[in-house]
């Protein structure tokens, strides 16, 4: 690869992680230089956005950069811009993000070559955004940094949102923490976002009726010196209708953008859902977008100029005569009569029978229900549905949508919110693999690592314990890890033979075992060493029971006194007390009697010993 390269732009040239090798400038940012590049594995034109080093060299930052990279991966709608690599470069370190190229501008960019759209070119562009936001919201991600140049216009006529996830990763960075800086273009920031740093789906509402503002007006609700001062107008100003900068703005547009720019985000839209919705019933009353007024601008103020039409060329002068004028004026008066008659019709069976639907988007069911009722509507139930971003008991969504029409005394149906779908992970322990996964799948829930352990309680193939543990609420298909019991664990059993019995006996307690004694007489061994164990060698299981023969010493015996008794009592006694006699008879046809022993009376010898008897 050449290694020659800009000195101003020291990555053009190249090869990012040995794969991608980077072209050209795409835009600065003040987190990241988006770049083109060249999958040169897949042989692909891609966009890289390479972040600061002072982020990269943050690990707090890579590892959450990491995780809302794959996050935003997974959302798989046409709207946003595609993910299709993170990493780091191994040669400089960077942090990357390899996405979908996408040939065209944004919407900044836009907006400064042709200035303010009209309203239903407003719309239509605001429309993909919200989509994008709306699948984001459902996926239960949140952008947090919604603005025009994150707004992307394919040269084939697609609108994408890109960036979803990178605030939130330089949210957790040193950098932002020590510097203090807000997070997001502050011009979209929401007052939540300035006081508090909280950031939810209404966040990018916010910024979302923001965008739309400048769409209609050309510029930001707010400017100021200084980003502080912007800020400061976000959080004390309410947005004000884009029609007070420019005129023929409907007021049906005006009065959404200013419902999505509420201070309190409890009086937005829900999410991009709900702001969708409400973003299309107001574009059925805009003109379609060939057909619509343009919007100039002259002496810097936007002037709304409506096509006029053509003049009509004054018929020729024909002489008449009175019956016939009379005639005429009693036609007239016929076609006015019939006029009105119609005019009458239409009203009663269009604009009389019909109005639009109140917004109860994001209120409980009770109260929702007692505001249509009470405003004359029938309401009907659809059945509640899981939402990520919507608690659970508040309207999800309504058909109508707010501002859609229908009958005055016609049916409103409202899907209630069920909260956010979780699965409680089943308890496992005890159960085999098979079992496990057949439980945990039947709650939607997924096995994912396993690990092993040597347990003595649990058989080996069995489930010892899981993670999260049984009880837990998770997300639909979240993976649960799993730890499998080993059996039990083998170990080296120590030779203790001759050691003192305690000693002996705490050695093998450390190494696992339980410990039983007996003792036996020995002529060999000390009394208290140990002078056998079973089994002696090789392993076995923590727990199992190794047997201990410990020495009482040689088995001693007192010589009892038997002299002065009769050969054949002594003898006897000495039997008794497991001694043996020797007789000896110096002279003998005496009267039997012993007359002196060896070893004397109260000696101890051991079991079996003789003794001698002198007997006369």
């Amino acid at each position: 690869m050449d290694k020659t390269v800009d000195a101003l732009e020291p990555l053009l040239g190249h090869l990012l992680d040995e794969r991608y090798r980077i072209d050209a400038v795409i835009a600065h940012g003040g987190m990241a230089t988006v770049y083109t590049a060249t999958d040169t594995r897949l042989d692909r034109i891609v966009a890289v956005k390479v972040m600061r080093r002072a982020l990269a060299e943050d690990p707090e930052f890579v590892a959450r950069f990491n995780r809302e990279a794959r996050a935003s991966a997974r959302l798989s709608t046409p709207e946003v811009v595609a993910i299709h690599d993170q990493g780091r470069d191994r040669e400089t370190g960077l942090a990357y993000l390899v996405m979908e190229h996408v040939k065209g501008i944004n919407v900044r960019q836009l907006l400064q070559e042709r200035g303010a759209l009209t309203p239903s070119r407003a719309v239509a562009l605001l429309e993909p955004v919200l989509r994008a936001l709306g699948a984001a919201h459902d996926a239960g991600l949140v952008h947090r940094d919604v603005k025009p140049e994150n707004v992307l216009l394919a040269d084939d006529g697609r609108v994408k949102v890109a960036d979803f996830g990178l605030a939130r990763a330089v949210e957790t960075s040193n950098l932002t923490q020590t510097t203090g800086l807000l997070i997001g273009t502050v011009a979209y920031l929401a007052p939540e976002q300035v006081t508090t740093g909280s950031a939810d789906a209404r966040t990018d509402v916010y910024a979302a009726g923001v965008l739309l503002w400048e769409l209609l007006t050309g510029t930001p609700p707010y400017s100021g010196d200084s980003p502080l001062s912007v800020a400061y107008r976000h959080v004390n100003d309410d947005v004000p209708p884009p029609s007070t900068a420019v005129e023929g703005i409907p007021p049906t547009l005006d009065d959404l953008v200013v419902r999505a720019t509420r201070r309190d985000p409890a009086a937005r839209p829900v999410d991009g859902n709900a702001f969708l919705a409400e973003l299309r019933a107001v574009k059925a009353d805009l003109p379609p977008v060939d057909d619509e007024p343009v919007v100039r601008r002259s002496a810097g103020q936007p002037t709304l100029v409506v096509p006029l039409p053509a003049a009509t060329p004054a018929p020729a002068t024909v002489p008449r005569a009175r019956k016939r004028r009379r005639k005429g004026l009693i036609a007239t008066a016929i076609v006015l009569v019939l006029a009105l008659v119609a005019l009458g019709g239409g009203y009663y069976l269009g604009s009389y029978r019909y109005t639009t639907a109140p917004g109860v988007l994001g209120l409980e069911k009770a109260a929702a229900t007692k505001q249509l009722t009470g405003a004359g509507f029938v309401v009907a139930l659809a059945p509640d549905k899981f939402s990520e971003a919507i608690k659970a008991g508040l309207v999800l969504t309504q058909d109508p949508a707010p501002a859609g029409r229908l009958r005055k005394d016609g049916t409103i149906t409202l899907t209630v919110s069920k909260g956010a779908d979780r699965r409680r992970v089943p308890t496992l322990a005890g159960s085999n693999l098979d079992q496990a996964t057949v439980a945990l799948r039947a709650v939607g829930l997924v096995v994912g690592t396993l690990t092993k352990e040597f347990s003595n309680d649990v058989t080996a193939g069995a489930v010892l314990r899981s993670d999260p543990v049984a009880g837990v609420a998770l997300k639909p298909g979240t993976t649960v890890q799993l730890v499998l019991s080993r059996g039990a664990e083998p170990l080296p059993i120590p030779d203790v033979r001759g050691a003192q019995k305690a000693a002996a006996t705490a050695t093998l307690t450390k190494a696992g075992f339980v410990v039983t004694t007996e003792t036996v007489f020995s002529d060999t061994v000390a009394a208290g060493l140990v002078l056998d164990q079973s089994p002696s060698k090789g392993t076995a299981v923590r727990g199992s029971t190794v047997s201990l023969t410990v020495s009482k010493g040689p088995d001693l015996v007192a010589v009892p006194k038997v002299t002065g008794k009769h050969v054949d009592d002594a003898t006897s006694l000495l039997a008794a007390a497991g001694l043996k006699a020797n007789v000896n008879r110096p002279f003998p046809g005496g009267p039997g009697r012993v007359l002196q022993q060896n070893p004397g009376d109260g000696s101890k010898v051991k079991r079996g010993s003789t003794v001698t008897l002198f007997v006369f």
